[in-house]
């Protein structure tokens, strides 16, 4: 009789996961999963989106069907805002968010009208490491000298990294960068620098090798400074906060620069039930691993070094913690 009841507890203690499972499965299966990106077509950005939208759908029960689309405005916080209030609740939606809007809230910048702890988290392809960069036009291959000479910086809007990181550099370091952002993408920087209109940008190391390797090559771009973790090939370039000369200069940089950390964070809406959350989150984790999806990323010069979207969340919870003497001061020079 043992073996029996031990059968019968065994199966009771089983039925719920399978339910779960089924009840997952039976939500995505002939649905639509949208992919999103705040910003237009071209840069890293909108490469990863699309990457993880070929390939996450085999790995989510059900297999759903996926589409891409673009949500283009000031630098993603549209999306962002969107994704909080409008999108459905319910892990239908996948977006990339731009990595510097949790310091953004932090910061209380008008505008933000998202909770980024409230975000569910699922994944990140890798920590970045973000970079100045000047066209070799300019002339300048230094902090040094881009204290000494005014440089065109060119952003694609103030909600971005492409401006808080050459601001920052003024702020902190006596660059004299101008900053003009009416640029529609980091595609139109990039041609703006390739015919003198604006003399370098921002750009996260791994960007620059997937989208523009003979400029690497060829050594039209000089990187003067980076910010984050520190790129295996990129010798002899300072770290910012080594050229910071205090620690609340050096919070100051790792608010504003706190996106590094993130990558190319993917998160759904906030309200999406937990057991989808988890389902979406080992679907990333699956795909991270997917020979097909890895192929792709080397083909793009990608560096994988996955971040789970709990690791995720807990950076976010830290960016909020941060001292409200260092936020005031990063919100009063990015305004």
């Amino acid at each position: 009789m043992a073996r029996p009841i031990f059968a019968i507890t065994l199966a009771l203690m089983l039925a719920p996961l399978s339910v779960h499972a089924d009840e997952i499965e039976d939500f995505y299966r002939g649905r639509t999963v949208t992919v999103m990106v705040g910003v237009g077509a071209g840069g890293e950005y909108d490469l990863q989106m699309r990457l993880v939208a070929r390939h996450i759908g085999k790995h989510i029960p059900g297999k759903p069907s996926t589409v891409a689309q673009n949500m283009v405005g000031a630098t993603g916080l549209l999306m962002a805002n969107y994704l909080a209030n409008v999108a459905p609740k319910d892990g239908s939606v996948l977006a990339l968010v731009q990595n510097g809007l949790p310091s953004y809230q932090a910061m209380g910048v008008e505008g933000v009208n998202f909770d980024a702890t409230k975000f569910n988290w699922i994944g990140s392809l890798a920590p970045t490491a973000e970079t100045m960069a000047i066209h070799k036009r300019a002339n300048v291959t230094s902090v040094e000298e881009a204290r000494k000479k005014e440089l065109i910086a060119g952003s694609n809007g103030r909600s971005g990294i492409t401006y808080t990181f050459p601001k920052l550099m003024n702020e902190l370091l006596g660059t004299r960068f101008k900053i003009i952002t009416g640029y529609q993408s980091v595609n139109e920087i990039n041609i703006a620098m390739d015919r003198g209109e604006a003399d370098g940008r921002n750009n996260s190391w791994t960007s620059w090798k997937a989208a523009k390797p003979d400029w690497i090559a060829n050594k039209d771009i000089h990187v003067i400074v980076y910010a984050g973790p520190k790129p295996r090939d990129l010798d002899g370039v300072p770290a910012f906060e080594d050229l910071v000369s205090n620690e609340e200069d050096r919070q100051l940089v790792r608010l504003v620069i706190s996106g590094s950390r993130l990558g190319h964070p993917f998160t759904t809406t906030p309200g999406v039930p937990p057991e989808r959350v988890k389902a979406l989150r080992e679907a990333y984790s699956a795909m991270v691993q997917d020979p097909d999806y890895l192929k792709e990323v080397a083909a793009a010069r990608l560096e994988p070094n996955p971040i789970r979207g709990e690791d995720l969340a807990k950076t976010v919870s830290e960016l909020m913690a941060l001292p409200q003497a260092v936020k005031a001061r990063g919100k009063r020079l990015i305004e």
